[in-house]
């Protein structure tokens, strides 16, 4: 299985080359197109799992696997505009639900109790946890970039501009600054991540511009 993607940065598409016989697992809705004998199969990846993912972690109940009976080729895209980085999955991965594209069949797709101090932005206080070993693709809001920290090291990420993380991440959740900080510094809540592990960061922040948009919105004044 050979994952390649295109028009990295803002529009970002993945391709992946399937043998015969080989399955990919993706998100449902993000399929762009299909080369080949490729056969569509809908599931639950065990209904235990899938009730969590939808309720707990904001994800579909349902998730696509692509069988291949032939050489093959599909693509896929993310919902919001930004960048797709593929990655290892050797053991475990903590990752906001927005970020899920696609994934090797060897990775499993749970969901984690994410503290009551949740940073994933409103998102709930789930975060969608990925484990086995394989390839996955995620997505990003704008550009991704990922920083590797050293056993100890400390970063410390606006909750908004986090895409995931390694389970040998240790990470905490905190105000900005304090309360005069929060309400009127433009922040909200940052999370400190201690390593050793991986941390993929995105360059933009989805919930804000959402809100960004709501507020350009014509409110209805009309009296009723």
């Amino acid at each position: 299985m050979l994952f390649k993607t295109d028009f990295r940065g803002s529009y970002a598409i993945l391709f992946v080359e399937l043998e015969i016989d080989e399955t990919i697992v993706a998100e449902p809705g993000a399929m762009v197109s299909m080369e080949g004998d490729i056969e569509v199969n809908t599931s639950t990846g065990g209904i235990f799992k899938a009730l969590k993912r939808a309720f707990l972690g904001g994800e579909h109940f349902f998730l696509n696997k692509y069988i291949s009976h032939s050489k093959s080729k599909i693509s896929f895209a993310p919902l919001l505009p930004g960048d797709i980085e593929v990655i290892d999955i050797k053991n475990g991965f903590f990752l906001q639900s927005t970020s899920y594209l696609a994934s090797q069949e060897t990775i499993s797709i749970d969901t984690k109790f994410g503290g009551f101090k949740t940073f994933f932005s409103g998102e709930g206080f789930f975060l969608l946890k990925l484990s086995g070993y394989g390839k996955a693709a995620i997505s990003a809001f704008g550009g991704i970039y990922h920083k590797e920290l050293e056993p100890g090291e400390t970063i410390t990420v606006d909750t908004g501009h986090i895409v995931g993380f390694d389970e040998t991440v240790k990470y905490s959740v905190r105000t900005f600054g304090g309360i005069k900080s929060t309400l009127f510094g433009g922040e909200g809540l940052v999370v400190d991540l201690v390593g050793p592990g991986r941390v993929y960061i995105q360059t933009r922040n989805s919930p804000a511009f959402i809100n960004w948009i709501r507020n350009l919105l014509p409110r209805d004044t009309a009296s009723k």
